[in-house]
């Protein structure tokens, strides 16, 4: 339960602390004069958004602080979850800056939005006023007859198999898609692929046939320019062989008067088997360069074809068109593994649809069976709240087709006069009605629920008379197991609350300021005669404000 709560610095409250205590706590005030307000900072420690226009004074952080005692409620798994300390007494706190920056702190340990969210969801219900319309929604239907059948935790399973199924439905549809465009691409990624398959060549071949082609094309100059090499070497009239050994033979008897001569006439012999060697080498590579013409097309075929790939292809280096190829390649045989990949995934679809019905099936016969003990416990709620002649319907039908919700279309339908036509409730309910119907629900699922705290923004719209004491018995019933808090223009559900707090604005330094106070027992009377009579209740008000708070246990007997 809530019980205490610190604001400042937010909107028309510079700074604010008040209790809360068990049972029902009613606040009361002058329209306009901040309960809201009240309920906006409340929402800020349950984790919702805001921004810097929050801020009182735009120069200082506005800090919202509630103190909860976690004694008996279910929440320690979500600290552990959270690797949070866990505290039977637990602060929530949050901070937004002049700069826009929010944090959020529980038990002084940082935590993101969506974890304080997670958490004070299972502390906190807000009912605002114009939550009543919710009432009309599909959505809200389905979350109170699952809450009231005990499926939540069965409907949370069946939703995240049919969300997973979702993804599964939409990945192969963009499948479908990819295989379609790759086999439209088909025949042009296999055409390119042949064409360059066709040339299967390395660098190192590329580079040879350049060299051999270059050689052919320049075979006479070639073969002119050994052949007179080769003369002058070994068979000019003084070539270079005869020279080298008439040198030697000048130096053969030279050796005997020193080591150096000695040297030169070695070096001289190796030159003399060098030059011979090379003569030889020339003699035979002759004979292996021959202009080819047959061969000399050949070539250049092969190199006018890499040429044009290049050239298509816009690159420079045969190991980028193996490159290409082998992207072609990939690309043709990605059509096959796309087959692959949609007989799988429609098989694994296939699987889940038939888990899901299975659980829809079960879920809906839940419902088949909870829906006609709901409907007269919201009646009954009803006739208690001054509505004998309403009519209230839940209708299930079938769907042809699976859904967030399993199998099942659910319809709230309602009429609140006797003989009167049912239909869907948003469109024949009154704004009173509304109130009255949401509270009915409100009270049958808070016992299921088992929130620790439920706090109602003006439930009592559109109620008066007699309806207004069975809205103040419901709520003082419901706080028999829980905290309730009501804000309140109704001097019957004030009487009734157990902690009377009024919220009222005064001016203070030139400034609107909206404040709390707990109500003594005097004030409260003066408090309810004013709601009952005005500003200046007659004698007659107060009187009928202290039997109302005096007797209410007596009313609420009745």
């Amino acid at each position: 339960m809530l019980k205490h709560l610190i604001i400042k610095n937010y909107a028309l409250i510079q700074n604010l602390d008040v209790d809360f205590n068990r049972g029902l706590t009613a606040i009361t005030g002058e329209t306009g004069a901040g309960k809201s307000i009240l309920l906006g900072a409340l929402s800020l420690i349950l984790g919702e958004r805001a921004d810097t226009r929050v801020l009182k004074n735009t120069s200082k952080k506005c800090i919202i602080e509630g103190t909860f005692d976690l004694k008996d409620t279910m929440v320690k798994a979500l600290f552990e979850e959270h690797d949070l300390d866990y505290e039977h007494i637990s602060y929530f706190r949050r901070e937004i800056t002049p700069s826009g920056k929010s944090r959020a702190f529980i038990n002084d340990t940082p935590v993101n939005l969506q974890a304080m969210k997670t958490i004070a969801g299972k502390l906190i219900d807000i009912h605002s006023q114009h939550e009543s319309l919710l009432v009309g929604s599909s959505a809200f239907q389905f979350d109170v007859l699952d809450s009231w059948a005990n499926l939540l935790e069965k409907t949370e399973t069946y939703r995240n198999l049919f969300d997973d199924c979702q993804a599964r439905k939409k990945e192969l549809r963009l499948t479908i898609q990819e295989d379609h465009d790759a086999k439209a691409d088909y025949d042009y990624y296999l055409y390119q692929y042949e064409e360059l398959d066709k040339v299967k060549i390395t660098h190192e071949e590329f580079t040879s046939i350049e060299e051999e082609l270059e050689i052919l094309k320049h075979a006479e100059e070639i073969n002119l320019a050994l052949e007179k090499s080769r003369f002058l070497l070994t068979e000019n009239e003084f070539n270079v062989t005869d020279t080298i050994n008439e040198v030697l033979n000048l130096f053969q008897p030279l050796t005997r008067f020193g080591k150096s001569w000695n040297d030169l006439k070695q070096r001289l012999d190796a030159l003399l088997i060098e030059t011979k060697d090379i003569a030889e080498e020339i003699n035979r590579s002759a004979s292996d360069v021959e202009f080819d013409s047959q061969r000399i097309a050949i070539l250049e075929d092969t190199l006018d074809q890499l040429n044009k790939l290049f050239m298509k292809h816009r690159v420079a280096k045969v190991s980028e068109l193996n490159d290409l190829k082998q992207s072609f390649l990939d690309k043709i045989n990605v059509s096959k593994s796309l087959e692959d990949k949609i007989s799988r995934l429609k098989k694994e679809i296939e699987d889940t649809e038939k888990n899901l019905y299975a659980i829809a099936e079960e879920i809906s016969e839940t419902r088949k069976i909870a829906i006609p003990r709901m409907q007269n416990e919201i009646l009954g709620i009803l006739k208690g709240l001054g509505m004998p002649g309403a009519r209230f319907v839940i209708k299930q039908e079938k769907t042809s087709h699976l859904t967030a919700n399993g199998t099942d279309n659910i319809r709230f339908l309602f009429n609140a006069n006797v003989g009167g036509q049912l239909a869907d409730i948003s469109r024949v309910a009154s704004g009173g009605e509304l109130s009255r119907v949401m509270l009915s629900i409100k009270s049958m699922i808070s016992r299921k629920q088992l929130l620790p705290t439920i706090i109602f923004d003006e439930i009592d719209t559109g109620i008066s008379g007699e309806s207004s004491n069975k809205v103040a018995n419901i709520l003082h019933k419901m706080s028999e197991n829980m905290q309730v808090v009501a804000i309140t223009h109704l001097p019957q559900i004030a009487s009734r609350g157990d902690t009377h707090l009024l919220v009222y604005k005064r001016v203070e330094e030139g400034e609107t300021k909206t404040n709390i106070a707990k109500l003594t027992t005097d004030q409260r009377i003066s408090e309810v005669a004013k709601m009952l009579g005005g500003e200046k209740p007659t004698k007659y008000m107060v009187e009928t404000a202290k039997e109302l708070i005096f007797n209410k246990k007596n009313q609420i007997s009745k």
